[in-house]
């Protein structure tokens, strides 16, 4: 049976973003060997969406995206765009120092990992 996930970020600057997710998000990991990092994540999702092609898209949710983005903000971090109201929730994105964008934002729908 399935018992987990595994999510993969490709970056142009891997130990930049590796150091954001351990320092400015305090995210705890493991060291599969040789400095690669791999970090536990908050509980996961997964949605599927239709479009014209396959893609793939990464997002971080939090209980107040406001709050979280100046917690954020504070620690240096940069973000793309203002947070809005996308009806199903509040977002915004914010910009990995590989040069990767995020989404983060808070929910208004009912959240799967409860089940």
């Amino acid at each position: 049976m399935i018992n987990g996930a595994h999510v993969v970020i490709h970056s142009r600057d891997a130990e930049a973003d590796r150091a954001f997710f351990r320092d400015v998000l305090g995210y705890k990991h493991v060291d599969a060997g040789g400095g690669w990092l791999i970090f536990k994540l908050p509980p996961a999702e997964i949605a599927v969406h239709p479009g014209p092609g396959s893609s793939h898209e990464f997002f971080l949710m939090c209980d107040d995206v406001n709050a979280t983005r100046e917690e954020l903000l504070a620690q240096g971090v940069e973000f793309t765009r203002p947070v809005s109201d996308e009806g199903w929730g509040l977002m915004t994105v914010l910009r990995l120092p590989g040069g990767g964008d995020v989404g983060l934002y808070e929910p208004r729908h009912e959240r799967a990992h409860a089940l």
